[in-house]
């Protein structure tokens, strides 16, 4: 988990830069739209940005913007990735990775995705630009870093809360059984000496009484003198 923190953590530095220069990036997708004689349709998914840049860019400024937009995007869905093979994750967790694993899709149509507070993206574009134009694809880091850090939180709250308890329902149910205190060889044998000595005289005793022979009496003489 403190390996996917720090992923996002990085990933959170390089988009603050990007964010610097949101207006570069406008610009550099208004010169490849241009160039790409596509100015009436938005700008509606991160093959489109790739596309620009592949075939319609002859600026090295309008190169190294775009190239930074599809980075940060490539960084997140590796991120994803990533997260699915580290922990799984309950139903909670997977469906806000799955929402990530969608909008990260080069194909998937960001038309309609906007930012929202505290994000101020969209704000920085005039209305027609907002509207028609940049609104979704300036949205999309933004939306997908905010689902990861939810997932984060998520899972972070909900592992340690299954450890917690896990560990109360261990302790409840392991049986309190208290075992005899050791005692000592020494006293063991003392112990057993003494019941052995006990048996000994018992049984000597009762030899005693089975063959001592009575003693024999003198006879009896008449009161008097004897020699």
């Amino acid at each position: 988990m403190n390996e996917i923190v720090e992923a996002l953590r990085n990933i959170e530095d390089n988009y603050k830069l990007f964010q610097q220069q949101q207006f570069t990036f406008v610009r550099a997708l208004e010169h490849t739209r241009e160039e790409a004689h596509d100015l009436i349709r938005p700008v509606s998914s991160i093959i489109q940005v790739q596309c620009y840049k592949d075939h319609h860019c002859f600026n090295s400024t309008d190169r190294r913007i775009l190239n930074m937009f599809i980075s940060i995007c490539n960084d997140l869905r590796n991120l994803c990735q990533k997260l699915e093979t580290v922990h799984p994750g309950d139903s909670v967790a997977n469906g806000i990775l799955e929402k990530c694993k969608v909008l990260l899709n080069d194909s998937n149509d960001l038309t309609d995705i906007r930012a929202t507070y505290p994000h101020g993206v969209v704000n920085y574009l005039s209305l027609d630009e907002a509207r028609n134009r940049y609104g979704g694809v300036v949205s999309l880091i933004p939306i997908v870093i905010d689902n990861l850090r939810e997932w984060v939180t998520y899972t972070k709250r909900h592992v340690l809360h299954k450890v917690s308890r896990g560990r109360a329902i261990s302790k409840r149910e392991t049986p309190i059984s208290q075992k005899p205190p050791p005692v000592h060889v020494a006293a063991r044998t003392s112990v057993s000496n003494k019941n052995t000595v006990q048996l000994q005289e018992k049984d000597f005793q009762k030899y005693l009484s089975e063959n001592q022979r009575p003693k024999q009496q003198a006879p009896w003489r008449p009161p008097g003198k004897h020699p």
